[in-house]
């Protein structure tokens, strides 16, 4: 089971010194892999605390370096209208504690998954959601894949960067006996490598903007902050749209898109663009390898995890069913 890492009091306040005298600390709820707090100085400013533990044998290698991207994130988002949290101080020194350590501004707002709305309201912050993809999207990155050097994948392309992906997920499903339909799944990837050449301009990319994640004014409804940018990548815009909806594979939101268009975004002309079918495919049978093995290499217990992985190997299946039917038959 993945276990996050503890700190003593003590250590706590030793780490985030360079930011102020630490008054009072609470721990945070969710999240699979780190620690966080939020912490209160002496002179009444808030932030959060967040801290990774050297251990990477429960990680993907997608995930390493998974600290040090969320930081590059948000100082790369700072002025480009989405609304992440400045960066008070990292410390990727381990030198005081086996681990990766950011404290951030702590945002305004409650999590969009702790509001009570309905279904009008719900559709507003799609809406809402749309257009901070809008943002997020005009923001350039200066090249494929992701940003960590420790995970070594990225590339000059976006096809070379998502094979390199796709691949590294298989091999770490295999290192930890999860079966999966590699060959099949390698071989839609060639097979549709022209589409993946549409994308000539790589963009920062969250990939994880569900509702835990975007933090909403209860009273206005407007989203107020973006946090866990720690998986960002830099691609295919449609790539955000597989990753907002991870277990989904049906037809894209609605409001969400009308949003992006209405800010200027370029979600729905990617979609009907001669490509943007099959890039969004292939984008959601990548996350689906993620989340079929997940249980796996993660040790997840509980009555939900038979259904989530159920879900995730039959959304393997629609997506590999759907870019295997659009080849031409010989």
């Amino acid at each position: 089971m993945l276990t996050k890492f503890v700190l003593e009091d003590e250590q706590l306040a030793d780490l985030v010194a360079p930011v102020g005298r630490l008054a009072t600390a609470e721990p945070l709820s969710g999240g699979m892999f780190a620690t966080a707090y939020r912490v209160q100085f002496d002179d009444g400013r808030r932030a959060v605390a967040k801290i990774v533990g050297a251990d990477t044998s429960r990680l993907y290698r997608y995930e390493l370096g998974l600290l040090g991207t969320e930081a590059l994130t948000y100082r790369m988002l700072s002025g480009s209208g989405v609304p992440v949290p400045l960066v008070l101080h990292t410390d990727f020194s381990r030198s005081a504690v086996d681990a990766d350590v950011v404290v951030a501004e702590h945002l305004p707002g409650v999590p969009w998954l702790e509001l009570q709305l309905d279904d009008a309201q719900n559709a507003g912050v799609r809406r809402g959601l749309g257009a901070v993809m809008a943002d997020l999207h005009r923001v350039p990155a200066p090249t494929f894949g992701y940003p960590a050097p420790d995970a070594d994948l990225s590339g000059p392309t976006w096809r070379e960067a998502f094979g390199a992906m796709i691949d590294a997920v298989l091999v770490d499903a295999e290192r930890w006996d999860v079966e999966l339909p590699a060959a099949r799944v390698r071989a839609a990837v060639a097979a549709h490598g022209r589409t993946l050449d549409a994308v000539i301009r790589p963009v920062v990319v969250h990939t994880d903007l569900w509702a835990g994640n975007i933090f909403v004014d209860p009273e206005t409804l407007d989203i107020v902050g973006i946090i866990d940018t720690e998986r960002t990548l830099w691609g295919d815009p449609l790539h955000e749209l597989a990753g907002a909806d991870q277990l989904g594979h049906g037809d894209p939101d609605t409001d969400l898109l009308a949003g992006n268009t209405a800010a200027g975004g370029i979600l729905a002309d990617q979609l009907a663009s001669p490509s943007g079918w099959a890039r969004l495919q292939l984008s959601r049978l990548y996350f689906s390898l993620i989340l079929s093995s997940e249980p796996v290499i993660r040790g997840y217990e509980g009555d939900w995890v038979a259904g989530y992985e159920q879900t995730a190997r039959d959304n393997i299946e629609r997506a590999l069913a759907a870019l295997e039917d659009a080849l031409p038959r010989r």
